[in-house]
């Protein structure tokens, strides 16, 4: 039987008497508390309780507007699968609007992006009329973006490196491009990358896409399929993600990661982070910062 254990990771600072505060309102909502402990005092503490995790979400809510507060179960401490999102998840852009950029067609592609990530368009369509209108771009671009425009998230490094450090399969899923998701997971540390595929010819974008399309229900589809590969239960799956797209693959896992989301993704997640990088996540798994792989 897992036990629940909220983390509260400041966006500053936490007054001293905060913990036992927040095991407090714990227990005033009903719930067993168990240890509560400062990892960092003043920054980071966690309260492992018995009882319901959605009512002790609600009875942390207040503590959101300045800290992050994720209460998982301590299952997600032995998982040996991670799926991630990459746009706006491990890197701070999204690639298609950078691309855009340099057709001159940003504004229009940056609002098709925006919609389909708030679920308000179907992503393959949009995905694919954002992609036509890239139709004649030179491929060098796509150097040029990476060396110059695309950074990686704070902490996304230290999280990769960290879980395959303790033996956790890595993998990244975009909807976006393997020309893009190949170096990035690379440099990041994952394990494996699925992606779309620009159709290039001559040196040029053709404003086509090859092969099948990973969209929402693809990305689950293959969480999915790498869990039953290495014989592993939900528990043992955690999934990030920040937009529409990311929902269904937040619910297959056994833990749903929301990072800096859109509403609709929050609401799917099982915690958000808000205000920190993902090392907060790895303060939320347990894993003490002096054996984080930097």
């Amino acid at each position: 039987m897992f036990v629940p254990i909220a983390t509260l990771i400041a966006a500053e600072a936490l007054p001293a008497g905060e913990l036992n505060a927040a095991a407090d309102r714990l227990h005033a909502a009903g719930l067993a508390i168990g240890e509560s402990r400062w990892i960092e005092p003043g920054l980071v503490g966690e309260l492992h309780f018995i009882g319901d995790r959605a009512a002790a979400d609600a009875a942390l809510a207040d503590y959101r507007a300045s800290a992050d507060v994720l209460v998982l179960d301590d299952g997600a401490r032995g998982a040996r699968l991670l799926v991630s999102d990459m746009d706006s998840t491990m890197i701070a852009n999204e690639c298609i609007d950078e691309l855009a950029d340099y057709a001159g067609v940003k504004p229009q592609v940056a609002e098709i992006t925006e919609r389909a990530m708030q679920g308000e368009l179907d992503f393959e369509a949009a995905l694919r009329e954002r992609v036509a209108l890239l139709e004649g771009l030179s491929e060098h671009v796509i150097g040029d973006c990476l060396g110059h425009r695309i950074q990686p998230m704070p902490g996304a490094r230290t999280l990769v490196r960290t879980l395959r450090s303790r033996g956790v399969d890595c993998v990244l899923v975009s909807g976006g491009f393997h020309s893009f998701a190949d170096v990035i997971g690379a440099e990041l540390g994952f394990n494996a990358v699925f992606a779309n595929r620009l159709v290039i010819e001559h040196g040029h974008m053709t404003g086509a896409l090859e092969g099948g399309i990973v969209d929402a229900a693809r990305k689950a589809a293959i969480l999915m399929e790498q869990a039953v590969g290495q014989g592993l239960e939900a528990a043992q799956v955690i999934a990030l993600g920040d937009g529409a797209n990311d929902i269904p693959m937040l619910k297959a896992a056994g833990t749903g990661i929301a990072y800096h989301a859109k509403p609709a993704a929050i609401a799917a997640a099982d915690a958000h982070i808000a205000h920190g990088d993902w090392t907060a996540l790895l303060h939320a798994l347990g894993i003490a910062r002096d054996d984080w792989s930097e």
